[in-house]
């Protein structure tokens, strides 16, 4: 992983224009090809970042990182007018994340009842690989549409956005450009709720008893 602190200037051109004006800035290239560029606020968040995989062009003050997605372009130009620091470190071999008990266990049982995901999904695998990490169930359903599963104990807003670029790696493959997304979990905070209606996604709240089979479901009454 290479740690560039540095005075510069970021522009991004692709699905919209960017800006961001010469300032201090870290800027981390992983060894994958991911850039991000942070500020000294903001928490977690970068400022600008590119996903895997890129092209990464380096010369005289400039780094210029690009991302083809068919025939459109997105790029990150970054004018270094001074360098602080420039190091590499070798990071090793690292262990795959694991999901918490709940999370590993509610994947479990939603891949042999994809039902409770929706009326009439059938699992076709578990850990559905993209090229920035696995979606947690790949199912179709009843007309066989394609739907990417995200299983977590709590729904949030990061939960959503996982699920986002998930979907926009999945449709890169036109035969499933209109995968669906649904985002499962115990319990679904209301802020994640509105972003994933904006963007098309479906949220179920799942419970963990009645998928282990140790109460019936909730009856609603229809009067």
């Amino acid at each position: 992983m290479r740690l560039i602190v540095a005075r510069c200037e970021v522009r991004y051109t692709g699905r919209l224009d960017a800006l961001l004006p010469e300032a201090l800035r870290l800027i981390v290239i992983k060894s994958d090809g991911s850039v991000m560029v942070h500020a000294d606020h903001g928490g977690f968040k970068p400022s600008n970042w590119m996903v895997a995989p890129t092209t990464i062009e380096e010369g005289d003050g400039h780094l210029v990182v690009r991302k083809f997605a068919g025939t459109t372009e997105d790029r990150l130009d970054i004018a270094i007018a001074e360098v602080i620091s420039d190091v590499t470190h070798d990071m090793g071999e690292a262990a795959a994340l694991e999901k918490d008990g709940v999370e590993a266990h509610l994947q479990e049982l939603l891949a042999e009842q994809p039902h409770w995901c929706g009326e009439g999904f059938r699992l076709v695998r578990r850990e559905w690989p993209t090229d920035i990490g696995p979606v947690d169930l790949m199912c179709r359903d009843d007309e066989d549409g394609w739907i990417a599963v995200e299983i977590k104990r709590i729904g949030t807003i990061d939960a959503v956005e996982q699920l986002t670029r998930y979907l926009e790696r999945i449709r890169l493959d036109p035969a499933m450009n209109v995968c669906r997304g649904v985002l499962a979990a115990q319990s679904i905070k209301p802020q994640a709720r509105v972003l994933a209606e904006a963007r098309g996604i479906a949220c179920v709240e799942v419970d963990l008893g009645v998928l282990r089979g140790e109460r019936e479901p909730d009856l609603t009454l229809f009067g």
